[in-house]
């Protein structure tokens, strides 16, 4: 497998729509791993396929570096509470914002299998399930952030979601 280039803001594919996935191909099987450790070499905890350049409903999400998540087509089915706290994301890199989301929040996805699952989190894993999805369809968490970016030295945030 291969560590893929991260692609920027600023880079139109991040603002684009990403297509659903029909079926498993050893390519979209490649894509996975390769995402996978992808956002494990840049010590992320969630990466969304354009985030890679690919416009695939695809997203890995791994906030306890030993639990990937694959959720392939996910789509957020339930919501509660409310959540403020700092993002970060691979894609603006060395920035950072405070975002409110939800406390709660439940997902159905299919898996590597083509499996419909269901994926629900809290605290950070809920923060991470709305940013990664939010990146399918052409979103950024810059958009909304409350206030400023704050620029994040190496090893200051601990929390940056993707």
């Amino acid at each position: 497998m291969a560590i893929r280039n991260i692609r920027e803001i600023g880079d139109e594919v991040l603002n684009k729509t990403c297509k659903e996935v029909t079926e498993m191909t050893p390519r979209i099987r490649d894509l996975i791993q390769d995402m996978l450790e992808t956002m494990y070499e840049a010590n992320g905890v969630g990466l969304a396929a354009p985030q890679v350049g690919i416009l695939k409903r695809i997203v890995v999400i791994d906030c306890t570096g030993d639990d990937p998540h694959i959720l392939i087509n996910p789509c957020i089915v339930e919501t509660s509470g409310e959540q403020v706290g700092q993002e970060g994301c691979l894609s603006v890199p060395g920035k950072s914002g405070q975002v409110t989301r939800p406390a709660y929040v439940k997902c159905v996805a299919l898996n590597e299998k083509m499996k419909p699952i269901e994926l629900e989190g809290t605290e950070l894993l809920a923060r991470a399930i709305c940013h990664e999805l939010d990146h399918l369809d052409g979103h950024l968490y810059v958009e909304k952030v409350e206030g400023e970016l704050q620029t994040v030295q190496m090893g200051e945030f601990e929390e940056i979601d993707d």
